[in-house]
């Protein structure tokens, strides 16, 4: 008697992907042909990961060097008399020293003015920096240095405890998938930390690294959140396709919108001490990193409503399941360019209260550089986004036509939640 073995299931892409009796080769050949994209896409991004990805050490510039600094908490603040001519609102500010070569130690600083922002209190983790002449300057004999000056506040266990609040509700909401939303975050971060980041100080064009990488964070995070599937492929095309055509448009805006990238005191420093990089391909390239988030929340979306509304009706064909998830799509599109473009807005809000203080048009508010950096980003990002809600759609509606009612129920249990 032959032994008998389990039955492995196929995977779920491949269960959608047979061939309907009724319509011969018409579904064989669209998948086919969508599978062979997706292949392509994939062995791209590889190839552009295995050229851009960065090699040896970095060679930095002689600019100004990142100051180290110590953990420390506040003790004690009071009042003193300011010493300096002009000075007013002086404190000395006693603290003991948390981390560092004279951890446990305690000392003191002085600071003048600005009591409002730096409204340090007894209990206040802070950081600080310690005082060096450089060799060979001797300090004024009736000059005493403060051995340590403060830095900043120390933020990182608001931060940390905020982190582990995130992921507890997530796990709880969302459980297995938001275990697997989880884990596709962490990668998305890997790919930035370990490839974007380092490839762009090893001297490759930004624009170029934020594409591969943000390709190479959908090929990643989409088949481990999302599954393998119908669902999957088509808001990975689409997502795909329309970040390519943001890219592309980001590059040009900038360029005709003669963007130098060089808006704020980050940047500032990369020019000085990395002349190599390129602060306009740097902006693009930050416009497409930033619209990635809401390309993928909108691609799959589409494609979850779909699979629902041929799950909730069979008979649907491609006019019926895309007019149907194009009604969707509009209102979710109005909602999300909406946030898009408040986030840009809220961005450059200071920048704008500056030009309202100095009685600026609002014509040439926007005209600054500074603001039409968020304007353009809030457009391309917008555009790839209504570029990518009938291109999803229209994928997702073709695929799923094709799809048996067991293989539409198997997707729908993968279906997108907000």
């Amino acid at each position: 008697m032959a032994s008998e073995t389990p039955e492995t299931p196929d995977p779920l892409f491949w269960r959608e992907s047979r061939r309907d009796p009724q319509r011969p080769g018409d579904g064989s050949l669209l998948i086919n042909l969508m599978g062979l994209t997706v292949c392509v896409l994939v062995a791209v991004t590889v190839f552009g990961l295995v050229e851009l990805w960065p090699r040896g050490s970095v060679s930095f510039g002689s600019g100004l060097g990142i100051v180290h600094t110590d953990g420390a908490v506040v003790e004690r603040v009071r009042p003193v008399t300011c010493t300096q001519p002009g000075a007013r609102d002086c404190r000395r500010v006693s603290i003991r020293l948390l981390s560092g070569p004279q951890s446990g130690a305690r000392t003191g600083f002085t600071i003048i003015g600005q009591a409002s922002i730096l409204a340090l209190k007894h209990g206040d983790r802070i950081r600080v920096y310690r005082n060096q002449l450089p060799a060979g300057v001797q300090g004024a004999p009736a000059t005493k240095l403060d051995a340590y000056s403060f830095s900043d506040f120390d933020r990182r266990s608001p931060m940390l405890w905020l982190a582990v609040a995130f992921v507890v509700v997530l796990l709880a909401t969302g459980r297995w998938r938001g275990l697997r939303a989880l884990l596709g975050l962490v990668a998305s971060l890997v790919v930035v930390v370990e490839f974007v980041i380092p490839a762009i100080l090893h001297g490759a064009q930004p624009v170029e690294v934020a594409v591969v990488g943000a390709l190479t964070v959908i090929l990643i995070t989409m088949p481990l959140v999302y599954g393998l599937g119908v669902k999957m492929v088509a808001a990975l095309l689409g997502t795909a396709l329309s970040l390519l055509a943001a890219a592309g448009l980001a590059d040009l805006a900038a360029s005709v919108a003669h963007l130098s990238g060089a808006t704020s005191d980050e940047t500032l420093y990369l020019a000085a001490t990395q002349s190599s990089i390129s602060l306009r391909g740097l902006l693009v390239a930050g416009m497409v990193i930033g619209a990635l988030g809401v390309l993928v929340d909108l691609t799959v979306s589409q494609s979850s409503t779909v699979i629902a509304l041929k799950r909730a009706n069979p008979t649907l064909g491609f006019r019926g399941l895309f007019s149907g998830a194009i009604e969707v799509g509009h209102d979710h599109i109005a909602a999300t360019v909406n946030t898009l473009v408040f986030a840009y807005a809220g961005a450059a809000l200071p920048v704008l209260l500056i030009f309202t203080i100095g009685h600026s048009s609002f014509s040439d508010a926007i005209n600054g550089e500074a603001v039409s950096e968020e304007v353009i980003a809030a457009l391309v990002g917008s555009i790839g986004l209504i570029l990518s809600m009938p291109l999803t759609t229209a994928l997702a509606a073709l695929l799923a036509e094709r799809m048996s009612p067991e293989a539409v129920s198997a997707a729908a249990e993968h279906g997108h939640a907000h």
